[in-house]
């Protein structure tokens, strides 16, 4: 598989991405207080930061309308509660270097360390394997886990075949939900590959991956 997890930990000196339940322990009750003076919305906001605290959440829940529903490991993700304790600004696209059967089974597989939110067929399927809140090990990178959605695609970097215009249109529509949910800007900034990730030793999506009409595709979407 070209994902690549993480193990959880974190290099010494490294800030995590956005308020995290760490800091909550030496201030919780200092951020409730001051919530309740901001007004109800910043108390709901500071109390899914509470450590122990967990937003509620089922079986098979969907992000995305268009998916299909299949549990990755508990061993390949963390559970969160995005984006109130980690803030979510980045989309990564991957390459699987695999069937779409067997990236599955990847994620499925405890001792695969690693997994994605969603992974894409070139019929334009679109399987979730991690809820949206949670962190997926996709990047190889903790603090981009923890910041971004991880949008796997089915097939080979050196294969042009594979990149059909059922997997660009569905992934793009998938892309445009995600940006727009969380106010993330369709721009190449924004929305990369797996090689651009900092410290990535993947070379996914590759050079084939066409990204001037996948942002058009997004963008679209989004105004549409």
């Amino acid at each position: 598989m070209v994902t690549k997890g993480n193990n959880g930990k974190k290099p010494p000196g490294r800030k995590p991405a956005g308020r995290t339940r760490r800091a909550v322990l030496f201030g919780g009750l200092g951020i409730v207080t001051a919530a309740a003076i901001a007004g109800r919305e910043e108390i709901g906001r500071a109390w899914w930061l509470l450590p122990g605290v967990a937003k509620p959440r089922k079986e098979g829940e969907l992000d995305h309308a268009g998916a299909s529903w299949t549990a990755a490991s508990p061993a390949n993700w963390r559970m969160a509660d995005r984006p109130d304790d980690y803030r979510v600004d980045r989309i990564v696209v991957h390459v699987t270097q695999g069937g779409f059967a067997s990236s599955v089974d990847a994620f499925k597989n405890p001792w695969h360390k690693a997994s994605a939110h969603y992974i894409v067929r070139q019929d334009g399927h679109i399987e979730q394997m991690v809820r949206e809140l949670d962190v997926a090990f996709h990047s190889g990178s903790r603090s981009m886990n923890e910041r971004s959605v991880g949008i796997e695609h089915v097939g080979f970097v050196d294969r042009p075949k594979d990149f059909t215009d059922a997997m660009y249109a569905a992934s793009a529509r998938l892309a445009a939900d995600i940006c727009r949910r969380y106010g993330i800007p369709a721009d190449r900034k924004h929305i990369l590959g797996h090689s651009e990730v900092p410290g990535a030793d993947h070379t996914d999506p590759g050079p084939l991956w066409d990204w001037d009409r996948y942002v058009r595709l997004v963008k679209e979407a989004l105004a549409s």
